[in-house]
């Protein structure tokens, strides 16, 4: 039984499988999201932007990376605003901002984000994450992926990096 040890490719242990050097990248996956979704309720709903990655080693961490468009209609003068959030396997993970704001005027506002995240999902199965919305009036319309909700030609991603601990 041999344990080879190579600066540039981490550690080969006997059952052949390598861990990488704390820091490498071990993969990389992407998914997008080219239509628009809406919702009306205070409640978080799935955007439909997710990925799922399964990780190489329960050590690793996951870097998430998120680049988003996301539209706030105004309400009867009131401020209208886009709650987003993380989840992980179907579970809130983190809120990734609680108030993109939007004002009171007629039209509607719209942001343009990259967020990221640094998840440890301790396990090696396959671990899906997801951007959910919605709104923070009762009622009150947002979107995303969009600027407004006739313009669908956006596309939003989410990349999951694992990363070597």
């Amino acid at each position: 039984m041999t344990t080879i040890i190579d600066g540039s490719a981490g550690i080969t242990f006997p059952n052949s499988t390598t861990q990488a050097s704390a820091g490498s990248v071990i993969q990389v996956v992407q998914g997008s999201l080219n239509t628009v979704a809406s919702s009306s309720s205070s409640s978080l709903t799935a955007s439909g932007l997710s990925a799922s990655i399964t990780p190489k080693f329960s050590t690793s961490k996951i870097l998430i990376t998120v680049n988003m468009v996301a539209t706030g209609k105004n309400q009867s003068n009131a401020n209208n605003c886009v709650t987003l959030a993380y989840y992980k396997n179907g579970s809130l993970l983190s809120y990734i901002t609680d108030e993109h704001g939007f004002t009171s005027s007629a039209a509607a506002n719209f942001l343009t984000a990259s967020h990221q995240y640094l998840d440890s999902p301790a396990t090696t199965s396959s671990t899906t994450y997801a951007i959910y919305f919605g709104s923070t009036i009762s009622a009150g319309v947002v979107y995303f992926n969009s600027y407004y909700n006739t313009q669908a030609n956006n596309i939003s991603t989410i990349t999951l990096m694992e990363i070597a601990q």
